[in-house]
């Protein structure tokens, strides 16, 4: 405590224990502080710092510590607790499970002794007392329903007794005089709904499976158990006579049963169109009226089930009881603009005039009956904690039962009756009811299985645009009149110079599936960022399709392995299908995808191609790719679709698979009809992540996220074969055979039928063959990708790497790059074609930049960093990280030479004094600049005055001076070593020898800002080592060369797309013959060739800025004008 405030501070576990996650904390005396485990020890605390460690204090997680004047008690999931004297001695254990009231699993989750009485509450919602000296015959205080939600209620017609049923497939008989448990029975299904006759003999119970079953009260033995319909039983009433049974369903059907013939189905109540809320029989027993989810009031004439519309027959009708939320009777219980759905039950107490109800909010409510007018007064109970599912008079009317769904309690009201209750009833403003946290019921989504985390982690990524740039030339139409100000000044030509790309390290992985192949002369294509990639793997060289302007998130391949269709990010979003012998576009698809195409599949004779969108709807189109016309649109899911996969037998078929979803679609006329996959009754449908067609146009196999494999014939699942442990993510079909991989990282070869799996192949660094391009960063990384081809298994990975797999076991690194994350981090060697990385994904990595292009290094970090800087001398290499701190590793084997942690917020750029590298140079996102003196390992000089974070460094090239930009877009300087400010004028600063330029503010360069620099960001520059050319990187991807200095706006340029995100860093190298970049969230390392004047191919371009209403594509083109005629061409590559 300091002041007012709490001040913390990190638990040291030193060497004396694993860093656990703490379940529970009892404190002592002398600063001693004891913490249970998950791994089932305790940690014992001495201040901050670990003293030592009781190991196998429980053998699972421990819960629940309590301590007292006696000493401590621990309880845990292993059902056992322990107590302990004051210096943490075992004094005795009690298992639970082990005697008279133990079960199978019971789980301890709170614990409190006092004396010789140990009081221990557990997972299933129960109490228990128990005395030392009779610790077998613990005494059971409470008890209630357990997981899932509470919804069924029913009361006795003539005791005083309760029954509930719920998701945990329990009933339960309650005593609601002795407020006692009195029977129960396990049920095979979760329980939704129930009804006792009115002898009180029968027990009606409702499941969420569409069945019902029928129990004698007396000994909870069955009397008949029938299944009509498939969605969840939702109400059940027996008729006042006691001859029926009415069952209505969520399949929007009331079907009544005879009692006396046995519960024989004697009518059908067909009338709503959504699922059945609620129903009350007449007095009679001649009718009935039902509610629907839509808020509909159906009347019915009893028991053939027959619609009454003629209002007059109903007049005179008195209902035994009204249980309804929708009629004249109820038309005041919800506020006045308020959806009738937010009351789930009623029930009228006719005797005293008073109408209960129960709502999402947790709170029950007492109305006066009948409630005719909108926003009546009525009185509020709180005590649930979230939505109330039930309510029900007792037989007596003395007392309320309600049941909360998610709390899983059950209430019991004492009604206490009032002559003043016909008076106007005091209410509390309903606007208070506005603020209420409770959620709506997600009871059909209970049971369902949680996803695997990798693919949780894939749905949540979005991959919307605030700006697309498809929105840059109506933002630079907007920007004219700015344009137009400043075209009447000279601006600096652009360069003669330019640049080729060269070479690309990454492919992506973490997002994505089977987009990987072979084409027809052996070469390997995938793509990274917005690039399309064909690899040579025996010279190690790769070719480009640059048509893309965003993230490609898909790639498909011909059948005949010569042309590839791939889909980007977009507004607009498109699918390209180009040559992958010409990388020339054959067709660009686009006006009927919103935001991005994240599946496409060509058809087996190549003519069609199917794409699915990322919009809210996954649109799946069906092309004419060589027409560029769509034959076929449809919405597939609201969840996210992973694969389209087109049948190779029939050309109108295809499936498509996602978060749990598997849909069949065939082409009829100009639509597409599509049937859900049949997987059984009661079962559902599991995420699948990959399909794939067999030996007939019926069988098809999926991968889910279990890891199984699915078999279907036609949409019906035949069986399941267990294939992976964790996701199967990608699926290829052989001739006679299956390949998979999966997150568990394991390649398997099965037969024909998926009976055997033939073999497995482990992808291990053992396995790493001599001519790998680099380091595997981990074995049995996650695997995305599979393809077969030239007597090799072809493989991709989330961590970004492609491999190829011998048959006979080897395994070959061909390409790999950055994981998930963003790239900031990106230094160049003084002297070797050498660069270092790093990036959010928690890596330092080395790359050869020479022909061989491969990973040399690689260390794991224990935090992300985002800036890297050799020394001078290129022995070092300082690593500045997301956490605050910084290290300088060897820059020859990556090992420590020292570290330090002075910041508290990300380190944005790390800089060593030039020369001897005496000084180095540390900016955070805490405002401050920290100059350390490397000799002597010790901070000399702060730098102080910016407004804002730091984002470029760079030191004169006496190491005297600092020159910082801010995110303010402040351009501040520094004087070493003490850190003192400088005020120094613009046109001084052009005559200090700089050792580096990355600075993107200052006169020198304000000409490289574009019209659109609101929008847009220059996020980091370079400057060649000759001081000639000045290379930018911005938020759209663009990479842009600029003559130097760039004086005047909007300065004239080159410009470059090939990064999807936002360009984070680049360097020139030591010579100036490549320019490296590094994309963001593209996660990219490309290596640029610089062609000088007169040893270059024509691939220049003009400005866009220089012509306000020129239509250059930006890098690729030259525009010339003629003296009084208007004329553009084009000299285009790639």
């Amino acid at each position: 405590m300091c002041g007012n405030s709490l001040t913390p501070k990190r638990g040291v576990f030193g060497k004396t224990g694993d860093l656990q996650t703490i379940l529970c904390l009892a404190c002592a005396r002398d600063e001693v502080t004891y913490s249970g485990a998950l791994n089932g020890d305790i940690y014992v605390w001495k201040g901050m710092n670990l003293a030592r460690t009781i190991q196998g204090a429980h053998t699972a997680g421990i819960f629940s510590m309590n301590a007292c004047e006696e000493g401590f008690a621990t309880g845990g999931r292993d059902g056992c607790v322990r107590l302990w004297d004051l210096n943490f001695k075992p004094i005795t254990v009690i298992d639970l499970r082990e005697t008279d009231q133990g079960y199978k699993g019971l789980s301890v989750r709170s614990v409190c002794w006092r004396g010789d009485h140990i009081l221990v509450g557990t997972q299933d919602s129960e109490i228990f007392e128990i005395v030392v000296h009779e610790r077998n015959k613990p005494f059971l205080i409470m008890q209630g329903h357990c997981e899932g939600e509470l919804w069924a209620l029913a009361v006795h017609p003539t005791k005083p007794l309760a029954i509930t049923g719920s998701d945990d497939r329990s009933v339960r008989i309650w005593s609601l005089v002795d407020h006692a448990l009195i029977a129960r029975c396990n049920m095979e299904e979760p329980i939704r709904c129930a009804a006792v006759s009115t002898d009180g003999i029968h027990l009606a119970l409702g499941m969420k499976d569409g069945s019902f079953t029928v129990l004698r009260v007396r000994d909870m033995t069955e009397v008949v158990h029938i299944k009509d319909r498939k969605e969840a039983i939702h109400e059940l009433k027996y008729s006042p006579d006691g001859n029926f049974l009415a069952v209505g369903s969520n399949d929007s059907c009331v079907d009544i049963y005879g009692v006396v013939q046995r519960y024989k189905k004697v009518g059908e109540c067909l009338g709503s169109l959504t699922f059945i809320t609620h129903m009350d029989w007449s007095s009679d027993s001649k009718h009935l009226q039902t509610n629907d989810g839509s808020g509909k009031r159906i009347f019915y004439r009893m028991p053939g089930g027959k619609e009454i519309t003629n209002k007059e027959e109903l007049k005179g009708v008195q209902w035994a009881r009204w249980t309804c939320v929708t009629g004249n009777e109820v038309n005041g219980i919800g506020p006045k603009y308020s959806d009738v759905n937010e009351i789930n039950s009623v029930d009228a107490n006719y005797l005293g005039q008073v109408l209960v109800t129960a709502d999402d909010y947790g709170i029950v409510k007492l109305f006066r009956y009948p409630c005719i007018r909108k926003g009546a007064k009525f009185r509020k109970y709180l005590g649930h904690s979230a939505h109330v599912t039930s309510v029900r008079w007792s037989h007596d009317y003395q007392w309320i039962i309600s049941v909360g769904g998610a709390d899983h309690s059950v209430f019991q009201w004492k009604f206490i009756s009032d002559r003043k209750l016909k008076e106007a009833l005091h209410i509390a403003p309903q606007e208070s009811l506005m603020d209420s946290n409770s959620d709506e019921s997600d009871s059909e989504q209970s049971d369902v299985p949680e996803l695997d985390s990798e693919i949780e982690q894939e749905t949540q990524i979005t991959y919307r645009r605030q700006v697309y740039k498809e929105d840059l030339p109506q933002l630079k139409e907007q920007c004219k009149d700015k344009h137009r100000s400043a075209s009447s000044k000279r601006r600096e030509r652009a360069p003669v110079n330019s640049i080729r790309l060269h070479f690309v390290h990454g492919y992506r992985g973490y997002d994505c599936r089977s987009n990987l192949f072979y084409t027809q002369t052996g070469e390997i294509v995938y793509h990274v960022a917005a690039i399309g990639v064909v690899y040579n793997r025996q010279q190690n060289t790769q070719r480009f399709y640059l048509g893309h302007t965003d993230d490609i998130l898909c790639l498909a391949i011909h059948p005949l392995k010569d042309y590839v269709a791939t889909g980007q990010v977009g507004r607009d979003s498109t699918v390209h299908v180009w040559d992958c012998e010409t990388i020339k576009p054959l067709s660009v698809l686009k006006g009927h995808h919103q935001f991005g195409v994240c599946a496409v599949d060509f058809s087996a004779d190549g003519k069609r191609l199917a794409s699915v969108g990322i919009d809210d709807h996954h649109t799946v189109v069906l092309w004419d790719w060589k027409k560029g016309e769509k034959l076929s649109s449809v919405r597939g899911s609201k969840d996210k679709i992973f694969v389209v996969k087109m049948n190779p037998y029939m050309p109108d078929k295809l499936i498509t698979a996602g978060v749990k979803h598997m849909k069949f679609w065939r082409r009829a006329g100009g639509g597409l009809i599509g049937r859900k996959a049949c997987i059984g009754t009661g079962s559902k449908i599991d995420t699948m992540m990959c399909v794939v067609y067999g030996w007939t146009e019926e069988m098809s196999f999926s991968g889910t996220s279990t890891g199984d494999v699915c078999i279907w014939r036609d949409l019906f699942l035949i069986k399941t074969v267990k294939a992976h442990d964790g996701p199967v993510f990608s699926m290829h079909a052989l001739d006679k055979g299956f390949v998979t991989g999966g997150k568990d990282g394991v390649v398997a070869l099965w037969d024909d039928s998926f009976e055997r799996c033939l073999k497995t192949y482990a992808i291990k660094r053992s396995a790493l063959a001599p001519g790998s391009k680099g380091l595997l960063l981990e074995d049995n990384p996650s695997i995305r990708a599979i393809s077969l081809g030239h007597g090799h298994i072809l493989v991709g990975t989330k961590n970004g790497e492609i491999l190829e797999v011998d048959k006979s076991g080897p395994v070959t690194l061909l390409v790999q790059g950055h994981m998930e994350g963003e790239v900031w981090g990106l230094a160049a060697h003084p002297h070797l074609p050498i660069c270092a990385t790093v990036s959010d994904d928690k890596t330092l990595r080395i790359w050869d930049l020479s022909p061989s292009h491969c990973m040399l290094a690689v260390r794991k970090l224990k935090k992300g960093g985002r800036c890297c800087s050799f020394s001078p001398d290129g022995k070092a290499l300082a690593v500045g990280l997301n956490d605050g701190s910084f290290l300088i590793v060897n820059a020859d084997t990556l090992e420590d030479l020292v570290s330090f942690h002075h910041r508290k917020d990300v380190i944005a750029d790390i800089r060593f004094s030039p020369g001897t590298g005496k000084y180095l140079a540390v900016a955070s996102y805490d405002n401050f600049v920290d100059i350390y003196n490397v000799m002597s390992s010790k901070r000399v000089g702060v730098c102080k005055g910016s407004s804002s974070y730091i984002t470029h460094l760079d030191w004169d090239t006496r190491g005297k001076l600092l020159q910082v930009n801010t995110g303010a877009k402040e351009q501040l300087f520094f004087e070493a070593p003490r850190g003192k400010r400088q005020m120094i004028p613009a046109h001084e600063v052009e005559n200090i020898s700089w050792s580096s330029w990355t600075s993107v503010l200052g006169p020198s360069c304000e000409g490289i800002w574009p019209v659109i620099g609101e929008v847009s960001d220059v996020t980091t520059a370079a400057l060649s080592n000759d001081s000639k050319i000045l290379a930018t990187g911005d938020d759209f991807g663009f990479v842009k060369l600029f003559r130097y200095p760039v004086k005047g706006r909007f300065g004239k340029f080159k410009r470059y797309v090939a990064h999807s995100s936002h360009v984070t860093n680049l360097r020139w190298i030591h010579d100036d013959s490549l320019l490296v970049s590094v994309g963001g969230s593209d996660t990219s390392l490309m290596l640029w060739t610089h062609e000088v004047e007169g040893h270059r191919e024509m691939r220049q371009c003009d400005s866009e800025e220089s012509d306000i209403d020129s239509e250059e594509d930006g890098g690729t083109g030259k525009k010339r004008s003629l003296p009084g005629v208007k004329l553009k061409f084009c000299i285009l590559e790639g």
